[in-house]
C-alpha cells in the first residue's frame, strides 16, 4: 500500500503520454498525406525566422494588447513547466518538493511561478472579456459558430483552473509548513498563495493534506488532459508554431510559383523559331493534375499550416474582400482544410490505412469557387498571420485547378486568357491593330 500512489501516478503518466504520442503520430501521418515540398534552402534565415517569430513573438505585438497578454501566457507556459517536472519526479519517486535542495534558487523559482500564474489568470480573464463581453468582431464571423467558439472559451477555462489549482496546492502546502506538518518542510517562496493561506487557518492538518493532495493530483491530471486536448483544439499551434515558422516561405510575397510544364509551353509559344508541332521531350515534367481540388493535392507544408492555425482571425480582419462583404475568409480556408484533412484521416483509420473515395473533396464540399475568386491575392492575410501561415497558397492552387482542369474561370478572366493566347496581350486586338488608335486624328 505504501507505493500504491506511485503506481497509480505512473499508470496515469503512461496513459496520458501514450495517448499524446498516438495523437502526434496521427497528426504526422495526416500532414504527410500532402505532396512533397523541398524547403531545405537558406537554413540560417529559416532558423532566424523561427527564433524571431515563434520564440520572439515578433508578429504578435503588432496588436499590442493581445500581443502583450499572449506573451505573458506563452512565457508562463514555458517557465512553469519546470514546476511540472518536479511534480512528475515527486509522483514517480514518492518525494515531496524534490528540488527544495536548491535552497534560495528554489524559493526564487516558486515565487516566479506564482507571479506568472497570477498574471496568466489576469490575462485569461481579459481574453475571456474580449471574447464574451466586448465581443470583438473577428471572433464572431460565421466560421466561428459552434465548436470553434466553445473551443476558444474551453481553453481559457482550462488554463484558469490549472493556475488556480497550482496556487491552491501551494497555499495549502504553505499553511502545512507553518503548522510544522510531517514531510512539509519549509521550502519555497509564496508571494501569491500566502494571501490565500489564511483561508485554511482553522483547518485541521489532515484536512489540509487532503486539500493539498487533491489539488496536486488534479493539477497534474489537468495538465495531461490539456496535453491530449491540444490535438482537438486550436492550441495545437503550441507544438507546430516552431516548425511552421521554420518552413515559412522565404520568397517575396508577391512572387507566385510557376509550373515548369506551363513555363516551357509559354517559352515555346514566344519563340519564333520553335516548332509548334514538336513532340515534348521525354523527360518533360507534366503533372498528373494541375492545381488542387482536395487536401492530398496540397503540399505537406500547406497541411501543416492548416493544423497550425490559431483561429485568431487576424487574417480575415485584414482581408479587403471580407471587409467589403465578400464570402471569402482566409481563416475559414485554413479551418476547412484542417476539417477535410481530419475527415480523410478518419477514413484512412476506418479502412486499415487505406483511403477510400467518399465522394467529397475540399473544393465545393468545403470551399466554394465564390470564395476562391473573391480573393484579390493582395497577401494581407499572409502578412497579418503571427505564425507564418499562407492561406493564399491554398487559394491559388485551387484556382489553378478550376482554370486548368475544369476551365471554370469567371467569364472576364476566360476572355482575358483567350486574348493572351490569341493576341499575346489581355486586350481583344490583334498585334497588327494595336497602334491604330495613334493614326486617328
Amino acid at each position: 500500500m505504501q507505493y500504491l500512489p506511485n503506481i497509480i501516478f505512473i499508470i496515469l503518466l503512461i496513459v496520458g503520454v501514450g495517448f499524446f504520442v498516438k495523437n502526434i503520430s496521427k497528426l504526422r501521418r495526416n500532414i504527410f498525406l500532402g505532396k512533397e515540398a523541398s524547403l531545405t534552402d537558406n537554413k540560417p534565415r529559416r532558423w532566424k525566422n523561427m527564433a524571431k517569430i515563434a520564440l520572439g513573438q515578433s508578429k504578435m505585438v503588432v496588436r499590442p494588447i493581445a500581443g502583450a497578454l499572449h506573451i505573458i501566457v506563452y512565457i508562463s507556459f514555458v517557465i512553469i513547466n519546470i514546476e511540472v517536472l518536479e511534480i512528475i519526479l515527486d509522483g514517480i519517486f514518492g518525494t515531496h518538493r524534490l528540488f527544495a535542495v536548491l535552497g534560495p534558487v528554489y524559493s526564487f523559482l516558486i515565487g516566479s511561478f506564482e507571479i506568472l500564474a497570477f498574471l496568466v489568470i489576469v490575462a485569461v480573464v481579459i481574453f475571456w472579456i474580449r471574447r464574451n463581453v466586448i465581443k470583438l468582431k473577428r471572433f464572431f464571423k460565421p466560421e466561428m459558430e459552434g465548436w470553434p467558439k466553445k473551443d476558444g472559451n474551453l481553453i481559457l477555462y482550462i488554463e484558469l483552473v490549472l493556475m488556480l489549482l497550482f496556487l491552491t496546492m501551494n497555499a495549502a502546502d504553505y499553511q502545512l509548513q507553518q503548522m510544522g506538518a510531517d514531510h512539509y518542510v519549509a521550502a519555497g517562496s509564496f508571494p501569491i498563495s500566502s494571501f490565500i493561506a489564511p483561508i485554511f487557518e482553522n483547518v485541521s492538518v489532515s484536512t489540509l493534506i487532503i486539500i493539498e493532495r487533491t489539488a496536486w493530483w488534479a493539477h497534474i491530471a489537468g495538465i495531461l488532459f490539456f496535453l491530449n486536448y491540444l490535438y482537438y483544439s486550436k492550441h495545437l499551434h503550441i507544438l507546430l508554431a516552431f516548425p511552421n515558422t521554420y518552413y515559412g516561405r522565404l520568397t517575396p510575397k508577391g512572387q507566385f510559383k510557376n509550373l515548369q510544364s506551363v513555363t516551357d509551353e509559354v517559352r515555346m509559344m514566344m519563340d519564333p523559331d520553335a516548332d509548334p508541332y514538336a513532340e515534348p521531350a521525354e523527360d518533360a515534367a507534366v503533372p498528373d493534375k494541375f492545381g488542387a481540388s482536395d487536401v492530398q493535392d496540397l503540399s505537406w507544408v500547406q497541411l501543416m499550416n492548416a493544423y497550425t492555425c490559431t483561429e485568431c482571425g487576424r487574417c480575415t480582419s485584414e482581408c479587403p474582400a471580407n471587409q467589403t462583404g465578400k464570402k471569402l475568409s482566409p481563416r475559414k480556408i485554413m479551418m476547412d482544410t484542417r476539417d477535410r484533412l481530419e475527415e480523410v484521416g478518419k477514413i484512412i483509420d476506418e479502412n486499415n490505412g487505406e483511403f477510400k473515395d467518399d465522394g467529397k473533396q475540399l473544393l465545393n464540399d468545403y470551399i466554394s469557387p465564390e470564395e476562391l475568386w473573391a480573393c484579390t491575392s493582395c497577401n494581407a492575410c499572409v502578412e497579418a498571420c503571427p505564425i507564418s501561415i499562407d492561406p493564399l497558397s491554398i487559394i491559388m492552387d485551387m484556382r489553378q485547378y478550376l482554370v486548368m482542369e475544369q476551365s471554370a474561370a469567371p467569364t472576364d478572366l476566360n476572355n482575358m486568357m483567350g486574348n493572351i493566347e490569341n493576341n499575346g496581350a489581355p486586350w481583344p486586338f490583334n498585334q497588327m491593330d494595336r497602334l491604330n488608335w495613334s493614326k486617328e486624328s
